[in-house]
């Protein structure tokens, strides 16, 4: 690559800053330590000691607060959430009375935006337990009453305190016996924090509580390195959190020497000096405090003392010799890295790392080669896709019926209106008129499935018009299916192939269903035909599995909307729904044919709604 070579320690380099920077931080702290070590290291150890442990606290209080406000968090949600309170509000003006000023549906829905909603809000950290009681008796929590009864949250002691409070005020319960059954057993202590939730005009209509396992809490005083004794004391100094269960709920001994907020001391009991330390939770009243012996304190700090004198001074001298050398030689492939940077930031997308080595900065290069290459893909994934659906949509767009089918329909509508004046001519032409219609619309990409039955209905009769055996057709459709919107022509292709490849246009039967099953939309076509054998359907799942959609489309514009195909159908499909669309198709010789169409809601590239919503 031209213009690699740089100066070795050019003074903006990343390689001279790298280099400059270790120096001063190796000389400046090591000078400075040699010459005030032994004058500072008796007081230093006593500062360590208390700066230790009053990091640890800072340490472990970060953790605890973290736990809390997360309490918190979710409680501003529940509180502050327009969609949520909106949909609370409506429910605590009902009464026990069903509530007929919404449908069945509705409410279902509005029911399960709140239970989705405390779903979501309780994913991310630890395990709490959100319950959300309303005046008159209606709950939504993310556990089962199996679990707990929240109606006798009403009966807590702390419960009637929950109305002397204002606006956005919390109140915070000390350590209880855990209320869910399921995690007494090992989890006998719990915390909550309870809230009000307020009308626009400040009645209180409902009460949010949010509570965690007091476990949660001690499990962070025993992962902490040290081996302080850590607790939590609430503003009468009794111990609600602490590693044995035991002496939750008991006054903290050493009360009396705890001098001051944030702070850490040492005092003596019995002969033996002790470290103790406090740090005050943000939100509640609460502290943290630790206390640890003090000969235990400052032991390993003693030890890390004299280590670290004997190491600073032999290897200083050796590191300072191999380190221009071994920074140079790791950089240097920070440097190349860059100068490939460098080349696509100019436009350049051809160039690629030759960096093979096995290290991060190996697997930077892969990266960032990998990367190169899926943009360049994905430029052309995204040209061809668009290209892909342009043809697709032209393709439908421009489908016209058949002139010999268009002439063999108007001839018999022809014959019958001369030989008898029924209503069948009439309906076929209307048929007819409809399907017309629909073929040249250009405004409407989707339609309801009702309307696509409808055009089912439509087709069908027009066949039955210009054959002589008849085409009998069951439809079995859920009700909310109706309302989805699917791209038009999706059944009529399908329905097609039935009559014509499999009942080869004689009489039979054609059961078309649509139910909702869980997520999804299932549509099955089914015939009573000639079927297909293994090799044949082997032959047509091959094609779906390739798109061969588009090149069926293509060859369509002397064919016909009739001719669209089962392809076609699944191109279509495809590229409006992507994942979120699946097509099986299942067919037996001499028994006849079954299709079945699968679309799930809200998938990525759905656009399927119902009315409903």
């Amino acid at each position: 690559m031209k213009n690699e070579k740089q100066p070795m320690l050019a003074p903006r380099s990343f390689r001279f800053k790298v280099l400059f920077i270790s120096i001063i931080c190796l000389v400046i702290p090591a000078t400075i330590t040699l010459f005030i070590y032994n004058y500072l290291t008796k007081d230093t150890l006593k500062e360590q000691a208390l700066s230790n442990a009053t990091r640890e606290l800072t340490i472990a209080n970060e953790y605890v607060e973290k736990l809390l406000e997360d309490m918190l968090y979710i409680t501003n949600f529940i509180q502050l959430d327009a969609e949520m309170n909106t949909i609370l509000k409506e429910k605590a003006k009902n009464t026990l009375e069903k509530d007929t000023s919404r449908s069945e549906y509705q409410q279902y829905m509005d029911e399960s935006r709140i239970n989705k909603t405390i779903e979501n809000i309780t994913l991310v950290g630890e395990k709490s337990y959100v319950t959300v009681l309303l005046k008159n008796g209606v709950s939504y929590t993310n556990y089962s009453n199996w679990d707990y009864n929240p109606k006798e949250l009403v009966n807590k002691e702390w419960f009637e305190q929950l109305n002397q409070l204002r606006g956005y005020e919390s109140i915070w319960i000390d350590s209880q016996p855990t209320m869910i059954k399921s995690e007494k057993k090992n989890n006998p202590h719990q915390i909550s924090v309870a809230r009000t939730l307020r009308d626009e005009n400040y009645k209180i209509y409902g009460y949010v509580i949010v509570t965690i396992m007091e476990t949660k809490i001690n499990q962070i005083f025993e992962n902490m390195d040290g081996h302080e004794d850590m607790m939590i004391l609430n503003s009468s100094n009794h111990i609600l959190s602490h590693v044995d269960d035991s002496r939750i709920g008991e006054l903290f001994q050493y009360s009396a020497h705890l001098k001051q907020t944030n702070s850490s001391n040492i005092f003596q009991i019995s002969n033996q000096d002790y470290l103790i330390a406090e740090h005050d939770i943000a939100f509640n009243g609460w502290k943290l405090v630790s206390i640890i012996p003090y000969k235990q304190a400052i032991n390993k700090i003693n030890l890390i003392f004299n280590k670290v004198f004997v190491v600073q001074v032999v290897s200083f001298t050796l590191f300072l010799i191999l380190m221009a050398y071994l920074l140079r030689t790791i950089t240097k492939p920070i440097v190349h890295l860059g100068n490939v940077a460098e080349a696509v930031k100019k436009g350049n997308l051809t160039v690629r790392s030759r960096l093979r080595s096995k290290d991060e900065v190996g697997q930077l290069s892969d990266s960032f080669n990998h990367m190169l290459d899926r943009v360049n893909e994905m430029i052309n994934e995204i040209t061809d896709s668009e290209a892909r659906k342009r043809r697709a949509e032209l393709a439908m767009l421009q489908a016209q019926i058949n002139p010999h089918f268009l002439f063999n329909v108007l001839n018999s509508i022809r014959m019958k209106v001369l030989v008898k004046g029924d209503k069948e001519s009439a309906e076929m032409i209307s048929s007819l008129s409809k399907l017309l219609r629909m073929t040249i619309d250009k405004d409407k990409e989707t339609i309801t499935f009702y309307d696509e039955i409808q055009i089912v209905l439509d087709y069908i009769n027009i066949m039955n018009m210009r054959q002589k055996d008849k085409v009998n057709v069951e439809i079995s459709v859920h009700e909310e299916a109706y309302g989805f919107r699917i791209p038009r022509f999706i059944l009529q292709p399908i329905i097609e192939n039935s009559i014509i490849h499999g009942l080869n246009q004689s009489a039979g039967i054609i059961i078309v269903n649509a139910e909702i099953r869980e997520h999804e939309l299932v549509i099955t076509i089914e015939d009573n035909g000639q079927g297909m054998d293994a090799h044949a359907l082997h032959h047509l799942k091959g094609k779906l599995v390739c798109s061969n959609g588009l090149e069926n489309a293509k060859s369509i514009n002397n064919k016909g909307f009739s001719s669209l195909g089962v392809s076609n159908v699944y191109e279509r499909m495809y590229i409006l729904f992507g994942k979120a669309f699946k097509m099986d198709i299942k067919s037996e010789l001499g028994v006849g044919t079954k299709v079945i169409l699968t679309i799930e809601k809200g998938g990525s590239n759905s656009d399927v709604q119902s009315n409903a919503s």
